[in-house]
């Protein structure tokens, strides 16, 4: 493990998912590699419900850096566990990044619209079973962020502001600025659109567990 992202979901983590891989840091955990993935899908359900002690070695076997949740909630854990690593934390201003939300993941985690086991292990562990309280919300994003910047030093942690494009990432790394543009994607139609593919596969499976 090379790199731990820290940021949360609409932060750019997709982008930066995918940054990272055109890097040389491939494959790159994120929301997107669980979903697919039964096994690893079951093992972070367990370690959000507290069900499971983490076998940090197991669930990021083979990846080289991760962004997102579930992971992202457990950047202390990953950065004791793999001392060696980067920390990347990805932020935007707290407005936008609510807004993001409200159009994308805090709708996809209200029990009625995806009661699947990750959509409320993560409602419950990340946000206190509060997604209506947009207080409350934002007060954890800025309480994440304070807890992040106040742990590592400049040596160890990059803040990348939304939009910051391949510079700072590429520095802080020592590794060359391609002649690709930076990527970008994952809008709310696009995350839409996975999230509904998602939920679909995975009540189709809890249904066959019984």
């Amino acid at each position: 493990m090379k790199v731990i992202g820290a940021g949360f979901g609409r932060t750019g983590t997709d982008s930066m998912k995918r940054a990272l891989e055109m890097l040389g840091l491939s494959p790159c955990h994120h929301m997107y590699e669980v979903l697919p993935r039964q096994d690893l899908y079951d093992a972070w359900v367990d370690v959000l419900n507290g069900d499971r002690e983490p076998d940090w070695d197991r669930i990021f076997d083979g990846f080289e850096a991760t962004v997102d949740w579930p992971a992202a909630h457990y950047w202390r854990e990953l950065a004791a566990h793999f001392p060696e690593a980067r920390i990347l934390l990805t932020v935007r201003s707290a407005e936008s990044w609510l807004a993001s939300m409200d159009k994308t993941i805090l709708n996809r985690m209200r029990p009625e619209n995806d009661p699947t086991p990750m959509a409320l292990a993560l409602r419950a562990r990340i946000f206190d079973d509060r997604i209506d309280d947009p207080e409350h919300i934002v007060a954890i994003y800025r309480r994440q962020i304070e807890e992040v910047q106040a742990a590592f030093g400049p040596d160890r942690l990059l803040t990348y502001e939304l939009g910051s494009g391949w510079e700072p990432l590429c520095e802080f790394l020592g590794v060359p600025v391609p002649d690709k543009p930076f990527p970008r994607g994952n809008t709310a139609e696009d995350f839409q659109a996975r999230a509904d593919q998602t939920r679909a596969e995975q009540t189709a499976i809890q249904r066959e567990k019984g």
